[in-house]
């Protein structure tokens, strides 16, 4: 990590990237030329390698928040709003009317809100078809249901529901991108959809999972893709949709992940057990967030499963990339105000791997950022054979399930709220602080 790149040297290469449309994949653009914009090429100011476009005006900005402001360069297009049905046989699309919302069922079936992270998944490398996979970070309860607060579990569902993820088919005609309604493709991953969890973690009573019943992602904020063509979404300010409807025990791990007895305000602990950490109907449930969660777009029968290799915090996001040897290498963020940077190594080439019947994401090594005064800077692993670590905990299932109190005991180095990271064409990587 170049902790000394100026911010010109940054802009330069962030910018360039930018220019390419989120719509074509690296896989469906290579070797393929490309096609100009609607108004005019987006060039490059050839003096300063800066991509070249007619700059907004703030005022303008100012003067209409209702819509969009972008550079007369670009054009924009509404393709799949909260509410809209993914299979419009089977329920309405909602309609945005502030006197009416959706029930519960007919959300499930719906886009969600809150649309953050994506990636497109082009079918067949064709360019104008394929399918979209979002995320749906949050929703406030005055927007998703106009109350302040849940009066019934199914106003905690319908808040349930448009959380999580949505995978949507798309196809451009006429030049314009909409949603293929009804396609076998389109579904919801939402709070109560069931999952597995694979890795380390997986049998662990961490997790409670002699209970089973696996359910839910929540807070999904940013993403990251895989070369097998999946989709990973990140679980990241989990612990805001807990609470405590009575006396709860606040454990150094819940203090550390930031649990409280009011969460964010949803209320869902009033009406749902399975986030009232009062009660002992649903023991560690908590423990069942705040992972990364692997998404195939192409197999909708297929559920979702929680990598629980790459550890448990507030996950913004995951860039993956091929490392040495054919390694897939992961960095991610944890978005709080000074939380860590964390990568994950796959043990081996991950081709090897898949062809064995093993998931490159759940055996490796994980490791957090200690940045040190020179510029230089060390990777720490997080390991229960580290004799520091095996003073705190007893097993690896516990080090990656607490992963924050690990990285506390390495010493870490605290940064400004990590959040989306990449990795560029020669190999930098770069982490958005915010």
């Amino acid at each position: 990590v170049d902790l000394y790149a100026s911010r010109r040297k940054v802009l330069k290469g962030g910018l360039a990237l930018a220019a390419t449309t989120f719509f074509a994949s690296p896989l469906a653009l290579a070797g393929r030329g490309g096609k100009k914009g609607p108004n005019k090429t987006v060039g490059q100011d050839k003096k300063n390698g800066l991509v070249a476009f007619d700059p907004v005006k703030i005022d303008d900005v100012i003067a209409d928040t209702k819509v969009p402001m972008v550079s007369p360069d670009y054009e924009y297009q509404v393709i799949i709003p909260w509410g809209q049905s993914l299979d419009s046989s089977i329920t309405p699309s909602y309609d945005g009317d502030p006197g009416t919302r959706p029930t519960a069922d007919q959300q499930a079936n719906q886009i969600g809100i809150g649309h953050d992270g994506m990636w497109f998944f082009p079918k067949d490398d064709r360019s104008d078809n394929g399918v979209l996979a979002i995320n749906h970070e949050f929703g406030r309860n005055t927007h998703v249901t106009g109350k302040g607060f849940p009066e019934s579990l199914e106003d905690v569902r319908l808040s349930q529901h448009a959380h999580g993820v949505a995978v949507a088919e798309l196809v451009k005609s006429g030049g314009k991108w909409q949603l293929v309604d009804g396609s076998p493709l389109n579904r919801r991953v939402h709070v109560n959809t069931d999952v597995e969890f694979s890795g380390p973690v997986a049998n662990s009573e961490l997790i409670d999972a002699a209970r089973g019943g696996f359910r839910g992602t929540v807070n999904n904020c940013s993403n990251g893709y895989t070369p097998w063509g999946t989709y990973l979404t990140c679980e990241e300010n989990f612990n805001g949709y807990f609470g405590a409807t009575g006396d709860w025990d606040v454990t150094e791990a819940r203090a550390r992940y930031g649990f409280s007895d009011t969460g964010f305000g949803y209320g869902w602990h009033v009406f749902d057990e399975r986030f009232d950490m009062a009660s002992d109907v649903y023991p560690n449930e908590e423990n069942r967030f705040g992972w990364v969660v692997e998404v195939d777009p192409m197999n909708p029968a297929s559920p979702p499963v929680k990598r629980t290799a790459l550890g448990r915090f507030k996950h913004e996001g995951v860039a993956l990339t091929v490392g040495r040897g054919g390694r897939v290498v992961c960095y991610m963020g944890d978005d709080q105000r000074f939380d860590y940077i964390y990568k994950f190594v796959s043990d081996s080439n991950w081709k090897s791997m898949r062809a064995r019947g093993m998931s490159p994401l759940d055996h490796g090594k994980l490791y957090v950022a200690r940045f040190n005064e020179d510029g230089t800077g060390d990777w720490l692993e997080l390991t229960i054979d580290n004799p520091a670590l095996a003073a705190k905990f007893s097993s690896q299932e516990e080090v990656l399930v607490y992963a924050r109190i690990a990285a506390d005991i390495l010493g870490a180095t605290p940064m400004d709220r990590p959040e989306w990271t990449t990795v560029a064409p020669n190999g930098d990587v770069y982490c958005t602080l915010t």
